[in-house]
């Protein structure tokens, strides 16, 4: 897959549509004391291919963000580095007009995994809104041993080192979680990194490794067809994307809430005034109707948060996600 930029653009509408009538608790006496924005062409930079989840997000927010604001708005896919090339061009924009779609990682523990990342996303990102979540499931082969997630997690402590559990890379929520898990749980899997979660999926069908935290949905595809086994989901109850499977917390693991998500963030230096609007636009949007019916689709749990809430997401997760790294010296370097 080529890292060179593709661009493709969202339906504008009129330069007079009024700010102040799309985001709630900002009137025309506040934005009279704005600066006129956005003055040109509004950029949303994703990490990962076109048709990839945070793509998908993008371009599902891309069109009623440029009805919002009466501006046109491209998505722009600059992949690589997992996310992290994205990520470093939005960091680095200083035009005032670029914001990324971003994955947790690479708001959240990037700098920690990758001590010579060019950004650092707990200093060089202005949080916007935290838009959807997902827990994970832990999945199996679809003979895996026990049919309890209880007796799944014994036969594993028994196992101990010669069982295997597959990421779709090094540094990755589903490494750290797994991680996290096997703290939980006195289970010792060894890691294998895969190229991505196709081949997790492969390698799990296969038997070539015993267990695996996957997107839920996905996942989900390929218990119903008898392929896998999920043995439990990450959430703290059971999530509305995958009801029918009880969580890991159902099963006695404690202390265990482990979601990917995505969000909205900013450059540092974009003016806090446009980052407030643009929080409230954001937040606004996702909370729709439609647009929460689409992304519910998409395998996300609409949340559409306050900058707040997003910057408070981030402090929570990388403390969390950082504890972990240190402890085991995860390093993709």
């Amino acid at each position: 897959m080529s890292a060179c930029p593709s661009r493709r653009s969202a339906l504008a509408y009129g330069a007079g549509a009024l700010l102040a009538t799309a985001l709630p608790g900002v009137h025309a006496a506040d934005t009279a004391t704005m600066p006129r924005w956005p003055s040109r062409t509004l950029k949303l930079v994703v990490g990962f291919p076109g048709g990839s989840s945070p793509d998908l997000v993008a371009r599902t927010l891309a069109e009623p963000l440029a009805q919002a604001l009466g501006q046109t708005v491209v998505v722009e896919n600059r992949v690589g580095a997992g996310g992290n090339i994205a990520a470093s061009a939005v960091a680095h924009a200083t035009d005032g007009h670029t914001l990324g779609v971003m994955i947790n990682g690479n708001m959240t523990i990037a700098k920690l995994i990758q001590p010579r990342l060019n950004y650092d996303p707990l200093k060089d990102f202005a949080p916007v809104s935290l838009i959807g979540t997902a827990p994970l499931a832990l999945a199996a082969p679809a003979n895996a041993p026990g049919t309890t997630a209880q007796e799944f997690f014994a036969a594993a402590r028994e196992a101990g080192d010669t069982w295997n559990y597959a990421t779709p890379g090094v540094g990755t929520v589903a490494h750290i979680g797994m991680e996290l898990l096997k703290g939980k749980t006195g289970i010792r899997p060894v890691h294998v990194p895969y190229a991505g979660n196709p081949q997790v999926i492969n390698a799990l069908i296969s038997g070539q490794v015993q267990l695996a935290l996957l997107p839920p949905a996905m996942a989900a595809a390929q218990a119903r067809g008898g392929k896998l086994r999920i043995v439990g989901i990450t959430s703290a109850g059971r999530s509305a994307l995958v009801p029918e499977y009880a969580s890991l917390a159902e099963a006695g693991v404690k202390d265990f809430h482990l979601e990917i998500w995505n969000a909205v963030a900013a450059p540092r230096s974009m003016p806090p005034q446009v980052v407030a609007r643009l929080s409230a636009l954001f937040a606004e949007i996702a909370r729709r109707p439609e647009i929460r019916e689409k992304l519910f689709q998409q395998g996300w749990q609409v949340t559409g948060t306050t900058a707040e809430g997003l910057a408070r997401r981030v402090q929570s997760d990388a403390q969390m996600l950082g504890d972990v790294i240190r402890a085991h010296h995860i390093t993709a370097q």
